[in-house]
Parts: C-alpha cells; sequence; structure tokens
C-alpha cells in the first residue's frame, strides 16, 4: 500500500513562504493498492493536482471516500479535471448519517451562485454509496469506517492490506464528544497496533482554550491515542491555517521529546504535502 499527501492543511488553502515545507492545500490522499487500485480520500483543494496527475497517467478509474463534507474537505472536488472526462468512473463512499445524500451535497456546492459551471454537464460516470455499511472492499484493500467526533458528523477509515494497517482521523475532536462521536477508548481500540496513524492534530493546549467543541483536537490528545494504541508511525495532521512551517517544527519536536521521555518505539511525523509513505 502506497499512501501519498495531497493536502495537510485545514480549514482553508494558505499560500506563502512560511507555508512551503508543510504546504497550503486541504485534505487529500491517494492510496494505491498492490493491484494499482486508486482510492482517494476526500476532496479538498489538494484534488486538484492530483486530478491533473491521474490524468497525465492514463488512469480513469477511482473510488472516492469522503469524511465528510464541510468546506475543505469538498472544495476541490469542481477543479477535478476527470469529472469532465467522460472516460472516467468514479465510485463516491461515505455516509449520509454523517454527511447527507452526497450527491446532492456535491451538486449544492456545484450549483449558482457559488459555482458557474453545472453539476448536471459532468461527464463522468459517478455513482454514490453512502448507506453507512460497516465495511467496504476496494480490490485486496478492505476499509472498515468509524464515526468521527465532529460537528454535522464525519467518518474516519482504517484501510488493510496484507496485514498493514493504515488508519485516518481528521476532523475528530478527542475532548469533546460530539453526537454520533465515540469514546477516545474507541478511538485507541479501532488505532490499535496500526502501521501509520493520522489524526487531527489542529491545536495547541492553549489554542484549545478557547476551541473546545469547535471539532477538533490538540497535539497532546492525538499524541497520546497514538501512544495507547500503540501504533508504529504517527503523522500530525490538518495543521492550523494560521501555523506556519517553524509552528508545525515546535510541534512535532515537543511530540518527539516525549516519545523520548518516555522511552517509547513511536516513530513521529508532520505529514506535509507531497509526502509518501509505503506500508
Amino acid at each position: 500500500m502506497i499512501i501519498r499527501c495531497y493536502g495537510s492543511r485545514g480549514s482553508i488553502p494558505v499560500s506563502g513562504p512560511e507555508f512551503l515545507r508543510y504546504g497550503g492545500d486541504t485534505t487529500c490522499f491517494e492510496v494505491r493498492s498492490q493491484d494499482d487500485d486508486i482510492i482517494i480520500i476526500d476532496a479538498g483543494s489538494g484534488i486538484r493536482r492530483l486530478g491533473n496527475k491521474l490524468l497525465r497517467e492514463g488512469r480513469f478509474d477511482y473510488t472516492l471516500f469522503l469524511t465528510h463534507s464541510h468546506w475543505d474537505h469538498i472544495l476541490g472536488f469542481p477543479f477535478f479535471k476527470p469529472i469532465y472526462d467522460a472516460r472516467t468512473t468514479i465510485s463516491i463512499r461515505g455516509c449520509s448519517d454523517a454527511q447527507g445524500d452526497l450527491k446532492k451535497i456535491l451538486a449544492r456546492a456545484m450549483s449558482g451562485p457559488y459555482f458557474p459551471v453545472p453539476f448536471d454537464s459532468l461527464a463522468a460516470t459517478i455513482t454514490y454509496e453512502d448507506d453507512c455499511v460497516m465495511f467496504y472492499r476496494v480490490g485486496p484493500v478492505e476499509v472498515w469506517p468509524i464515526h468521527l467526533s465532529h460537528p454535522n458528523g464525519g467518518q474516519g477509515y482504517k484501510f488493510v492490506e496484507n496485514g498493514r494497517s493504515f488508519v485516518f482521523l481528521t476532523d475528530n475532536e478527542l475532548g469533546h464528544r460530539h453526537r454520533g462521536g465515540l469514546s477516545v477508548e474507541a478511538y485507541v481500540e479501532f488505532a490499535q497496533q496500526a502501521d501509520l496513524l493520522i489524526h487531527d492534530a489542529e491545536y495547541t493546549p492553549a489554542e484549545y482554550e478557547r476551541t473546545r467543541t469547535w471539532g477538533h483536537s490538540t497535539y497532546l490528545q492525538a499524541l497520546e491515542v497514538a501512544i495507547q494504541a500503540r501504533v508504529r508511525r504517527f503523522g500530525l495532521y490538518h495543521h492550523n491555517q494560521d501555523r506556519d512551517d517553524a509552528g508545525i517544527d515546535a510541534i512535532l519536536d515537543h511530540c518527539r521529546q516525549i516519545v523520548a521521555q518516555r522511552h517509547l518505539d513511536l516513530e513521529v511525523c508532520a505529514v506535509r504535502q507531497d509526502m509518501e509513505i509505503v506500508l
């Protein structure tokens, strides 16, 4: 399984020299199976660059998993060029309990006065699966969903192939249980002994004093889940729109200091745009 990040930022895309190392695009990942199946996670602004790459490769068959439908996770969809190509087939999957009818949400985002190109003009063949099932399979990859603790709901996912697992829990507030959200213990169990856990780590503890209930975790809360779950590698994610490279470096350094002080066998990284991880 190959995991590539096309957007690591939260809330809104950013640009400028202070954001070069970790990137400014919002959530989008590509997962490639051993059979070269293409799985996409979320359609934030990063999906634009992914779409350009897939067209260059001549690839037109994808499965898109949406965690939820807040703007930063769907705003790139209208700029995903494969949806305007008749050769493209996309299966879009999510949970209507968490985010509503997927087709209606995307169509509304492309309706006037928000976007000039009508949704009905898309040339791709798009199917929608939003029945909140407990398990999916894409080629050799098993996909297990879990409800997130986030305003308006959401879903995280565990991707498993050949005994290796990647757990993706973005937009998950560990310090407050939103409607539909689960306990911290449930997320620890879900991520248990994962090869890679990428988790929302948007806030510092000081910032969280005024952002509690906004739907995001502190980096210390996320790190503790990684430690309790005994994952092999932990990725700090959903970087705050105002957090520059130096600020992310400081958070990463603090996490690594804690791991070293506790003599833990845990690799910690800050997820950056264009990062590639092979499991």
